[in-house]
């Protein structure tokens, strides 16, 4: 199997993966410039840049890529007597980059009302396929989301069945109501999603928590909620706070959101959800 074919397949799948290529060699390797290994995320792999010690510390590094999603550049000085430890008849240096190959994200908005309309533009000018649930066809449409990459006219239930919720998932929650959002928060609450946003103000979050620990939902479940989602820019028009949710997902993707979180919440706030948790 082609290395590229195998990349272009799992990121079609929504998985992630590390790309390894030996990008300079001097002297004598086990392997050749721009040779490559493909470390999938169950830590299987495709092609090879040599065996031995190399291979064996690419693919260690190859899985932190995968953890942290930030490249690597290993360097290797293969003099003769790790070359002979190793079993490599070589003594030359060489350079691998290791980079993560990433699916691109996927944002789910729950809900087709004026902000989704926003959001799902705003959204996908930055790079998130976006797909659109709500249980009005005159809502959920084409017409009205030309830029949504897949549209569901029907119920939450029904439809969350047939969407493959993994991490590199965003859920929105912006539906007509405060029931039919406590009612996808419940439906979603455990699922393995990178970042859960649900719409409203701060007496509303709380409330709705509350209802659900009342049913049963352990706490620790709502402590990676964002709600009131966004970031806290003074947003009052859909359009600004599709700005200020996009800006909170880029955040969380690029792994920047613990900089600013705490900071957008008041303390009196912090204080009541912490308890609320607990």
């Amino acid at each position: 199997m082609d290395v590229y074919e195998e990349l272009v397949r799992l990121r079609r799948q929504g998985r992630k993966c590390a790309l390894a290529t030996i990008i300079q060699a001097r002297g004598s390797i086990p392997s050749y410039p721009s040779a490559k290994i493909l470390v999938r995320d169950d830590g299987t792999m495709l092609g090879t840049v040599g065996g031995g010690c190399v291979e064996a510390e690419v693919w260690n590094a190859a899985r932190e890529v995968l953890e942290t999603e930030t490249p690597r550049l290993l360097t290797f000085n293969l003099n003769q007597d790790a070359a002979y430890e190793n079993g490599l008849l070589c003594g030359g240096q060489l350079e691998v980059y290791v980079e993560p190959v990433l699916p691109q994200p996927q944002l789910v908005i729950f809900g087709a009302g004026h902000i989704s309309r926003s959001l799902c533009q705003i959204a996908s000018l930055a790079g998130f396929a976006v797909t659109i649930v709500d249980d009005r066809e005159s809502f959920a449409s084409r017409e009205r989301f030309p830029e949504a990459d897949q549209i569901y006219a029907e119920p939450y239930e029904s439809a969350i069945e047939k969407l493959a919720l993994n991490d590199n998932c965003y859920l929105v929650i912006v539906t007509r109501g405060h029931r039919d959002d406590m009612r996808v928060l419940r439906l979603v609450a455990n699922a393995p999603a990178r970042y859960i946003a649900m719409v409203g103000s701060r007496r509303k979050v709380i409330a709705i928590v509350e209802e659900l620990k009342k049913e049963g939902l352990p706490g620790a479940v709502f402590e990676r909620l964002h709600a009131p989602m966004g970031l806290d820019i003074g947003a009052v028009t859909p359009e600004e706070i599709a700005v200020s949710v996009v800006a909170e997902m880029i955040a969380v993707r690029r792994r920047a959101e613990s900089k600013w979180r705490e900071l957008s919440m008041s303390i009196f706030f912090q204080e009541r959800f912490r308890k609320l948790l607990t």
